[in-house]
């Protein structure tokens, strides 16, 4: 997949996780946000009012750390399509 295949594919998996209208369990919810956020290059925590929440976003980047944003886009597109793939 070249890169513009790529980009299109990431950016399909990101619409349609945004358009799901039924909530995530926890851990696919921050698997996808570490993945996101090391495939757009803002591996910053969001931060949030609960410091447990702010803990796990935390140590769901630290786990991605090292990962490029070729590789995180295309864990993102794994993940989506397999959580969809089961959910049907």
């Amino acid at each position: 997949m070249n890169d513009k295949e790529l980009d299109t594919a990431f950016k399909k998996a990101v619409d349609s996780i945004n358009a799901h209208q039924k909530p995530f369990p926890a851990d696919v919810l921050l698997r996808l946000y570490a993945y996101y956020k090391r495939a757009t290059s803002d591996a910053h925590p969001t931060p949030s009012s609960k410091p447990l929440i702010s803990a796990f976003k935390t140590n769901a980047l630290f786990q991605t750390k090292g990962m490029t944003t070729r590789e995180a886009k295309l864990k993102y597109i794994e993940a989506v399509n397999t959580y969809f793939l089961y959910r049907k």
